[in-house]
């Protein structure tokens, strides 16, 4: 990576690559000139703003979305949109049967309860591709599910089952990330184990009589994972953000939130009370600006210092697949002494060396994260989340959270099947089921029923689990370590997405 001398973090590069010296810098994107494009074959490549905080380089390519594509989606939208008032027309003097909620004719006069508008993509485009969604599965989601088989003779607005099942259909959809969650296995058997000691439930919270030694057992484990003080975990992934940013600031704070968080991170943020600036999705000019400005001017009116500014980002970024600039992030946090809350429910357990998320990837110190938050629903195969940090930090989120004081605590079995696969992927678990695999260049493809998907990848976690596997003869592109078993399932995360690719 080529820097200009002593620039800071967020200074735009004079030449950011060899491979894009033609390039034109726009936003900390880099659209490579004509002359290199078919080389690229038309990606947008990420290009980090400064190489001395990366401890190597650090380049996302994201395919364009081509011409062609883009016109016609927009086109069917459009025609969606015009057939969709002419039957909300027809609808209206009853030419069409009206299957959506409508307001009684004795209360036309009241607020309106359904805002037609508000729903007119859900009657008119999403009603026509239903199907698509919401299926029933009947099977472990894993590699391939079991599928409810339905029909619908209005249209899709209503389905009715005809009892057969679809056997085997392909799972490109699940968070089933390492393959954990499974009715087989080492996670089952001592779930089953433990749901025979202490049953299903808790019925209590923590702050009661709800707090088992198993839930202290997994906070010390969470804790020594992230390499943090201590940890608290929480019975709800959602539920982590969105109860516990409340209770870190309020009116009077400033948090800056990348405007592509996930909506647990925002919905916090708006129960907070806190004054919320959106920045770029991973644009540090952006952030930096905000910082500048907060600090320079203080808060709206008064003009008077913010009492705290946290910044709000996300590891992995759930539907771009992007990863944060955590180094960068960082670097601007220190420096305009602000506070990061860092969300790594997409990375944790799949990213990184040893799995331990985008502070692994980055080889970074995880007590430059002031609040690290993750969750169990996919790495790990279960539910839940966690917030991990300075144990000061910990010990007022134990009194100060509502998710801690108001929400019961995890089920027995959960925690079991947490502990049991976190240890699977730290490899104290006495076996060599946690594999890691060290891909140089990996371009794999999927080829079943009509499937084809190719992605790059650089550093993975899989695990062992079933099928026979021919390393050599099916995989030549990557090395595989620390296998002693024949029988191999090879759960690949691709970096630049947060889909797991199953093999």
């Amino acid at each position: 990576m080529r820097t200009e001398p002593g620039g800071c973090c967020c200074r735009r590069p004079v030449r950011a690559n060899d491979c894009v010296a033609n390039g034109e810098v726009r936003n900390g994107y880099v659209r490579i000139s004509a002359a290199t494009a078919a080389a690229a074959a038309g990606q947008i490549h990420h290009v980090t703003q400064n190489g001395g905080l990366y401890k190597r380089p650090f380049n996302e390519g994201f395919e364009e979305t081509p011409m062609l594509v883009a016109v016609l989606t927009y086109v069917g939208y459009g025609v969606l949109t015009l057939f969709g008032y002419l039957r909300d027309f027809l609808r209206h003097w009853r030419i069409e049967k009206c299957h959506h909620a409508t307001e009684r004719e004795e209360q036309k006069d009241f607020v309106s309860l359904y805002q037609d508008f508000e729903n007119f993509y859900t009657r008119n485009l999403y009603m026509r591709i239903r199907d698509n969604w919401n299926r029933p599965i009947c099977s472990v989601p894993g590699a391939r599910v079991d599928i409810m088989e339905r029909q619908s003779h209005d249209y899709n607005w209503s389905f009715k089952y005809t009892g057969n099942v679809i056997k085997d259909v392909i799972n490109m959809g699940s968070y089933n990330y390492l393959g954990f969650a499974r009715n087989t296995g080492p996670c089952q058997e001592a779930a089953a184990k433990v749901l025979e000691e202490y049953g299903v439930g808790v019925c209590s919270t923590r702050q009661e009589i709800g707090n088992l030694d198993k839930h202290e057992e997994l906070e010390k484990l969470v804790a020594s994972f992230l390499g943090v003080e201590a940890a608290m975990t929480y019975g709800m992934g959602f539920a982590t953000n969105s109860m516990n940013i409340p209770a870190l600031v309020s009116k009077g704070c400033l948090i800056l939130s990348d405007e592509l968080n996930h909506a647990s991170l925002v919905l916090g943020a708006r129960l907070s009370g806190a004054t919320i600036r959106v920045f770029k999705h991973n644009n540090m000019q952006s952030l930096e600006k905000l910082l500048k400005d907060a600090i320079v001017y203080g808060q709206p009116r008064t003009r008077r210092p913010w009492k705290k500014i946290l910044i709000l980002v996300e590891g992995i970024y759930s539907m771009e697949g992007s990863i944060v600039r955590l180094p960068e992030v960082i670097a601007l946090k220190k420096k305009y002494k602000a506070y990061l809350y860092l969300d790594e429910a997409h990375s944790i357990g799949a990213l990184g060396p040893t799995g331990r998320g985008v502070v692994d990837y980055f080889g970074l110190d995880p007590e430059d994260v002031d609040i690290m938050m993750g969750t169990f629903t996919k790495s790990f195969g279960a539910s839940g989340g966690y917030i991990g940090g300075k144990k000061e930090l910990i010990d007022y989120l134990r009194t100060h959270s509502h998710s801690a004081v108001y929400a019961t605590s995890l089920s027995p079995p959960v925690v079991e099947q947490i502990i049991t696969s976190m240890k699977c992927i730290m490899g104290q678990d006495g076996t060599t089921l946690g594999v890691h695999v060290e891909v140089k260049e990996l371009r794999m493809t999927i080829k079943a029923d009509y499937i084809s998907i190719s992605r790059k990848s650089k550093k993975i976690r899989s695990c062992v689990m079933e099928y026979n596997l021919q390393t050599q003869t099916h995989f030549a592109d990557y090395k595989l370590y620390k296998s002693s078993s024949a029988k191999l399932k090879v759960i690949l995360l691709c970096k630049q997405v947060s889909t797991c690719y199953i093999f």
